[in-house]
């Protein structure tokens, strides 16, 4: 799999990353195994996780894995902290949380460092400084050997960006935000944000939530995520008639290209400027293996730009 650089950092990730949203809940231990086995043999390398991930549970699946089916040093581990969902607060960037939500990761995943620690999410009730002198000490001691941050505004990421420049402090090296032919506020401003500051981007998901799959087409079938309680509501608003125009246009192009849906709509993604990974998820390892096969896929210029007029935002 091909390797991209981080924006102007000197992290290189594979150009799809395999996110561990659903690990420790949908996604038992025997199947994040078979995952994580298959995509490590793919070449692929960055692994997107969270402490929020079902509790927390999906660092501790992870950390098992890493000592058990494929080597700390063959993968790039990416997780991220801020969200509190179980807390009065649902954000917390302070200092305090941070620092300790750092260390709760590091003993969950069995290791001494990650490679890239992100800001989960912006928190306005917290000063911008402080948040970023935590990410400087998280950085300074060895915790993390890159920062970056998710979900931010185009203002927000150049805010912290513009402010570690100054100080001459830990750089911010990617923008994680949702990204796909469903989702494009990110080209408002955060992609071009992120190319000024020399960010790399990272999308999170590419397939917009599973619907350019085309697996919605007809309905919403009993074993997808809009059919469970806890991702109904996550996939509802890629349902509508836009999308599913969209989604037919991509088809469509499938169709013409003797490939899946899938593979059209996660080559579109990654291929985009500025953008060094998609980040991935998968129920089953067979799903990830047909996932992987967009490896192969190059869109032809014409149908690129055609899927951009059929999915352009208004």
């Amino acid at each position: 799999m091909e390797q991209r650089y981080v924006g102007r950092s000197g992290l290189s990730v594979s150009r799809l990353g395999l996110g561990t949203m659903t690990w420790g809940r949908d996604t038992g231990p025997e199947e994040a195994a078979l995952q994580l086995r298959t995509f490590a043999d793919a070449g692929g390398t960055l692994i997107d996780t969270a402490d929020v991930y079902t509790g927390g549970e999906a660092e501790r699946l992870l950390g098992r894995l890493l000592r058990e089916t494929v080597p700390r040093s063959e993968l790039v581990i990416a997780t991220k902290a801020v969200l509190t969902p179980a807390s009065r607060r649902p954000r917390d960037a302070s200092r305090r949380h941070l620092i300790a939500a750092v260390d709760a990761s590091l003993a969950r995943l069995g290791v001494d460092d990650v490679d890239l620690w992100q800001l989960h999410a912006f928190d306005s009730e917290v000063p911008l400084e402080e948040t970023l002198a935590a990410v400087d000490t998280i950085v300074s001691t060895g915790r993390a050997a890159y920062a970056g941050v998710c979900n931010y505004a185009g203002w927000q990421l150049t805010a912290a960006a513009v402010h570690q420049g100054a100080l001459g402090r830990t750089p911010i090296v990617s923008a994680q935000v949702e990204y796909s032919l469903l989702a494009r506020d990110a080209e408002r401003e955060v992609l071009s944000a992120a190319e000024h500051l020399g960010a790399g981007v990272l999308a999170w998901s590419p397939l917009g939530r599973g619907v350019l799959t085309g697996k919605y087409r007809t309905g919403v079938p009993a074993d997808s995520r809009a059919a469970t309680p806890h991702f109904a509501d996550f996939v509802r608003p890629y349902l509508d008639e836009r999308c599913r125009r969209i989604v037919e246009s991509v088809t469509t192009a499938a169709e013409g290209l003797a490939v899946s849906p899938l593979s059209v709509a996660l080559s579109w993604v990654r291929d985009q400027p500025g953008v060094c990974a998609a980040i991935v998820g998968a129920r089953t390892s067979t799903q990830l293996t047909g996932i992987l096969l967009a490896e192969d896929l190059t869109l032809p210029v014409e149908i690129r730009d055609a899927l951009d007029d059929v999915s352009a935002t208004e």
